[in-house]
């Protein structure tokens, strides 16, 4: 069994076992979203949508709390909305013929956010970064070395993606992510994304422009954690990997239905990325 059936085999197995919770695996508390004058952080759904925007800074706060601090908010800018809900006194609002009952009832409603880069004026917080010891694994260090037509990789902020216009990788610091492992695991994740420039594999989730949860979307994503898993699997750190992996696929089958079959066409894509990066050239096998 080669290291894509045992990974293959593996992922498939977690995924059984029910989608594990995935976080960040870089200090994602210094960059969890937060309000910049109570200094609290968003709960909920909430975490989820400001975490997913595009910015790196961490701290959001309202039109209104943006002018009491003395800056502005720059011009086109759009807000967010956070949700919460507000408990209203249930007595008065029986209608005629009803009987009017005590308690609570909960109202769904939300304010709009900015966040910090959306704003001028404002002096930011000093930044909260973990400096962990990097250690860099010389296996994993070969497979990086030996990918053709590799994308500039470039440091700083709290967010990890590929810019398939500018072809370039932005992640987080070496020393903020909680293990090395994990930041092999990343940068592997947006290689894999690499890998589908015009100039390389021209796969279509990265070549055509495609939304957050949409179908071509999820599918790249699904392309890209595998391709990581297989290049952790030839690097020889999958162990320690390979339940972020699964959760993190666990949770966009989930978005697609738990769509299995996707798995299958995900796979194939994601081996042709690994063998990309890796520059071998992938046998061809007659079907037994």
């Amino acid at each position: 069994m080669n290291v894509y059936d045992v990974i293959n085999s593996r992922i498939m197995e977690l995924l059984e076992q029910g989608t594990i919770p995935w976080k960040k695996p870089w200090n994602a508390q210094s960059n969890y979203p937060k309000n910049l004058i109570s200094g609290k952080k968003y709960q909920g759904v909430n975490v989820f949508m400001l975490a997913c925007s595009e910015f790196s800074s961490p701290y959001w706060m309202t039109f209104k709390q943006c002018q009491d601090k003395g800056g502005h908010v720059i011009k086109g800018s759009k807000s967010l909305p956070v949700i919460f809900w507000k408990w209203f006194d249930n007595k008065d609002a029986a209608t005629e013929g009803e009987k009017s009952t005590n308690g609570k009832i909960p109202m769904l409603r939300f304010y709009s956010v900015f966040n910090l880069c959306q704003t001028e004026g404002i002096t930011p917080p000093p930044a909260e970064e973990t400096h962990n010891t990097f250690d860099p694994i010389s296996s994993a260090e070969q497979i990086i070395t030996a990918m053709p037509l590799k994308p500039d990789i470039r440091y700083g902020g709290g967010r990890a993606y590929y810019s398939p216009t500018l072809d370039y990788i932005q992640l987080s610091h070496q020393h903020t992510f909680d293990t090395i492992e994990h930041y092999y695991n990343t940068l592997f994740h947006e290689l894999s994304h690499a890998t589908g420039h015009a100039n390389r594999l021209g796969r279509k989730g990265v070549t055509e422009t495609s939304y957050f949860g949409s179908h071509e979307y999820s599918k790249e994503e699904l392309v890209a954690e595998m391709g990581a898993a297989f290049l952790c699997g030839h690097a020889g750190i999958e162990n320690t990997t390979i339940e972020n992996s699964a959760a993190y696929i666990g949770g966009w089958l989930k978005a697609l239905k738990n769509d299995r079959t996707l798995l299958v066409h995900a796979a194939a894509a994601a081996q042709k990325a690994s063998d990309f990066i890796l520059n071998i050239t992938p046998t061809t096998e007659e079907p037994a």
